[in-house]
């Protein structure tokens, strides 16, 4: 393991880290649990994560610089997430992956336990459209505590995703991630969306077919929604700077 720095990170962004952690706090993605990450702006080897904390109680303070090996680079005594390996294998993987997000949102878990696929419901949640594979823990380890604890875990739940945005982990939670901190939140906050208007649909259909976007209209939504996406971002992140004074 290197010490070494990636070197300086801008305090706007080290700020937006903080806040997107209070913002999915604030849309009900995460509670006590669930955590964001942004690769290093200017070296792709290393990650920026807060410390182990409660998402709504974040603060700028609170980031801890990683590698991608997921060693904490300073630490400075402050604990890390045991989870820090689902950010690091994944990022190992997909380079044009920059931000990722790990939440345990109640609507989403269903679907990691039945085979019914999660599915794009609405425009905003275009991006569900690609197709959303499941990490079965299982399938390589057994019975665990079916927490990303390791390396190994780590890498096993990046190979599944298979050049998808989003997975499911059975009984466990999903994972959310996108080119930009931006794009990583408002997946995740839509991921749980969506999969609570999944739950109202199924009922109402009866069984019958719904509506659900296919997959090319899936990339022409999503190809819109990377930009208007930014609007919602900027109302979420309005709501942090009312609370806080970074």
């Amino acid at each position: 393991m290197s010490n070494k720095t990636g070197g300086p990170v801008a305090a706007d962004l080290i700020a937006d880290l903080a806040a997107a952690s209070r913002i999915l706090a604030e849309r009900g993605v995460v509670d006590g649990f669930g955590h964001v990450s942004l690769r290093h702006p200017a070296a792709p080897g290393r990650y920026l994560m807060a410390r182990s904390l409660a998402p709504a109680s974040v603060t700028p303070d609170d980031i801890v610089e990683y590698d991608l090996e997921s060693n904490a680079i300073n630490a400075n005594g402050r604990a890390s997430f045991l989870e820090r390996f689902i950010h690091g294998e994944i990022y190992k993987v997909r380079p044009d992956i920059q931000s990722i997000v790990h939440s345990h949102s109640s609507s989403v878990i269903p679907f990691g336990l039945v085979g019914v696929p999660l599915q794009a419901m609405f425009h905003t949640a275009a991006f569900i459209a690609a197709g959303v594979p499941v990490f079965d823990i299982r399938e390589k380890f057994g019975a665990t505590d079916l927490l990303v604890g390791n390396r190994e875990k780590g890498a096993a739940l990046a190979s599944v995703m298979d050049g998808k945005d989003i997975v499911l982990m059975r009984a466990h939670g999903s994972v959310a991630c996108g080119p930009t901190l931006q794009t990583a939140v408002f997946r995740a906050v839509y991921t749980e969306v969506n999969a609570r208007i999944q739950h109202w649909t199924m009922a109402l259909a009866g069984g019958a077919a719904m509506a659900a976007l296919d997959a090319e209209e899936g990339l022409l939504a999503d190809a819109i929604n990377q930009t208007a996406g930014i609007r919602a971002w900027e109302l979420w992140r309005s709501t942090v700077r009312a609370q806080v004074h970074w």
